[in-house]
């Protein structure tokens, strides 16, 4: 919820403004410090209204990170996948081949997010973000681990070994879901990929990029991730104690550990997918 949108009167008796300084404070008593490498879920309309919307909580965020902090969010687009794989919605068969000679191709500087959220699609737009290669499951950085984090993106590694993911884990970072569940959790896709069970499967992928100065609709081969598990693993997560929990805004935020996420999806995912 942001400035500009029609409020409910009865949803904001007794309630303030989430003004910046006060999910500042927030993002504090949670654990958030100056230094830390974050990568961080949100969604704005569960964290109230703030003033500034998206740019306050992004403002809110880097301030308590300092200039010695890492902040990265997920800026997919999922737009530029294979149009026989849309379901939501669906495109007729006979537009695929005119949409894989036709979409534009990704651009890290251009190319929008789809369904990242409003706060991360500000952030990518930040004139100090730097953005990773990956056309479909892209992330971007601000800060001194920026580079390290999202340098590196090939195609083939979308949450893999040679992911922003992988590099998170290895910096030792944190994970902060700010209104959302484990459900948006994507660091649990690095977890996935190191786990073994017996559906795990990689599809070929395509998407439309510039190769040799010229645009060109590439294919190229994925692990085919699944989400519709995550919820039910970060509720056994969150029984361990490893993440801590509390009022951010007018919702809740959690915090954990990349590397605990993972390893426990790893074992978790292990176990209950069959």
């Amino acid at each position: 919820m942001s400035e500009g949108e029609v409020l409910d009167e009865s949803n904001v008796a007794g309630r303030k403004p989430v003004t910046p300084s006060a999910l500042a404070r927030d993002l504090r008593k949670l654990g958030l410090r100056p230094g830390l490498t974050v990568i961080v879920h949100t969604s704005l309309s569960r964290l109230g209204w703030v003033p500034g919307g998206a740019q306050g909580v992004i403002e809110a965020l880097l301030s308590v990170l300092t200039d010695d902090g890492t902040l990265v969010m997920p800026t997919h687009t999922g737009h530029l996948t294979d149009p026989s794989s849309w379901v939501a919605p669906p495109v007729p068969k006979a537009w695929w081949k005119t949409i894989r000679r036709e979409m534009p191709p990704y651009d890290r500087a251009l190319t929008p997010s789809r369904q990242m959220g409003v706060v991360a699609e500000t952030f990518r737009k930040h004139p100090n973000a730097r953005r990773s290669a990956h056309p479909h499951v892209s992330f971007a950085a601000i800060g001194p681990n920026a580079e390290r984090v999202v340098g590196e993106h090939p195609l083939g590694h979308m949450f893999g070994e040679r992911s922003p993911l992988a590099r998170l884990y290895d910096l030792d970072a944190h994970v902060l879901l700010a209104g959302v569940t484990h459900a948006n959790n994507t660091c649990i896709h690095l977890g996935e990929t190191r786990a073994e069970f017996p559906t795990k499967e990689r599809v070929e992928e395509g998407a439309p990029m510039i190769v040799d100065g010229k645009r060109r609709w590439v294919t190229f081969e994925e692990l085919r991730p699944v989400d519709d598990d995550f919820g039910d693993l970060g509720d056994d997560f969150a029984l361990t104690g490893r993440e801590r929990r509390g009022p951010l805004g007018w919702g809740e935020g959690r915090l954990m550990r990349v590397r605990e996420i993972v390893d426990f999806a790893l074992t978790w995912l292990a176990t209950h997918r069959r």
